[in-house]
């Protein structure tokens, strides 16, 4: 019985796989980060960059 339940489990997430690879196919694109033109700190967030208030950089 436990062969039962473990075989059908690992037919289901196989299945899960397969569906998992035709509705999403290829890997994802990084998302492109902004930095900063003055100093080339990341910009995270939509503020000014730290270097713009303190005269840095």
């Amino acid at each position: 019985m436990m062969i039962k339940i473990m075989s059908l489990f690992l037919i289901v997430m196989v299945g899960l796989a397969l569906f998992g690879r035709l509705r999403l196919p290829g890997p994802k694109r990084p998302a492109r980060h902004r930095t900063c033109p003055r100093c080339g700190r990341p910009q995270i967030g939509p503020g000014p960059c730290p270097c713009t208030n303190n005269g840095e950089a």
